[in-house]
């Protein structure tokens, strides 16, 4: 699903990303630990191509999505993104926020669009939260809206930035089974930054990240 080889990524003098080699298979959960610093992060946004790596290459299945003629955009309607702030639009309900990447950059009709948001918002269990907005939801709730809005383009890999790092810990094992179930129903693949155990023993794999480089896979 992903192949990546050789990606380097530096920041003025700071050299974050140091040569990482990395395969994730389809339907695979993957989770990358490490300290904090370490580049983990950096990793998983140069995979979305919110950050422009520096040399390397990242392949999505056949394509080579570092490829300049490759747009960003498409990348991400492929590959999913939580993040461990949830990054929801504050003056959007949570069904406008799963809807706006497909009316804005798909261009798909308003009402297909509603119901495509609202089975994923059913599927993560906030059928009865559609028209709240992020103020009026919980943490946990606010991670099951990006996760909804992760998996409304139906992407063949989900990436996730400490998807429990900011939820007490019974909220966080909701959000785990969540993804337990997800992983069953969608075949997607998951590469997931962590520093919770529980989230580490979901995975497939566990590889160690360290100074930019992983260690061991």
């Amino acid at each position: 699903m992903i192949r990546i080889r050789g990606l380097h990524k530096s920041f003025g003098e700071l050299h974050v990303l140091r040569g990482i080699d990395l395969d994730v298979s389809q339907g695979e959960v993957s989770c990358i630990v490490g300290p904090s610093g370490s580049g983990k992060s950096t990793l998983l946004r140069c995979i979305n191509l919110l950050i422009e790596p520096d040399r390397g290459d990242i392949f999505l299945e056949e394509v080579r999505i570092t490829d300049p003629q490759i747009r960003p955009e498409w990348v991400r309607q492929q590959v999913g993104m939580v993040f461990q702030s949830f990054n929801l639009l504050t003056h959007l309900t949570a069904l406008r926020n799963v809807t706006l990447g497909l009316t804005k950059v798909k261009g798909m009709e308003a009402a297909a669009a509603r119901d495509k948001a609202i089975f994923e918002l059913e599927r993560v269990g906030l059928a009865h939260k559609v028209d709240a907005y992020p103020a009026q939801l919980s943490g946990g709730q606010q991670q099951r809206v990006a996760i909804a809005r992760a998996l409304v383009n139906n992407p063949g890999l989900i990436l996730a930035d400490e998807p429990t790092g900011n939820l007490d810990s019974a909220t966080g094992d909701e959000i785990l089974a969540l993804f337990q179930r997800l992983r069953g129903e969608t075949g997607a693949a998951l590469l997931i930054i962590t520093h919770d155990e529980k989230v580490a023993a979901l995975a497939d794999r566990v590889v160690r990240m360290q100074d930019g480089r992983l260690t061991n896979e």
